[in-house]
């Protein structure tokens, strides 16, 4: 792969796997941060959102599965905006749950 195709790879990423792929000194290394930002991003996007109360092993089960579905949605993350949407879902799902929770606080009070 010659400069050019490298440099017009470059420039057809995603915002943030642009930006890890230009801060990292390594293409590998910078592949192994976009998995665990994908990861990461998806778990707490999990846990806010659909996460019960389960047994240890259903829960190694389900991070296990999230896992390996993260594998792929780390190729889409190099030209599509997932990581800038797993951002967007957290946040909207911690601004719900500290919504709910003071809601809760509130009804408990009166």
């Amino acid at each position: 792969m010659g400069a050019v195709d490298t440099e017009f790879v470059l420039n057809r990423m995603s915002g943030i796997a642009n930006l890890i792929y230009n801060v990292m000194p390594t293409k590998e290394i910078a592949g192994y941060v976009l998995f665990a930002l994908v990861f990461l991003m998806a778990a707490i996007v999990y846990k806010l959102g659909f996460a019960k109360k389960l047994r240890s092993l259903q829960n190694v089960v389900i991070y296990t599965f999230l896992f390996l579905g993260c594998l792929i949605l780390t190729f889409l993350a190099l030209f599509l905006p997932v990581v800038e949407g797993l951002i967007v879902a957290a946040l909207i799902l911690i601004i719900y749950r500290v919504r709910r929770m003071n809601e809760h606080k509130e009804d408990s009070v009166a």
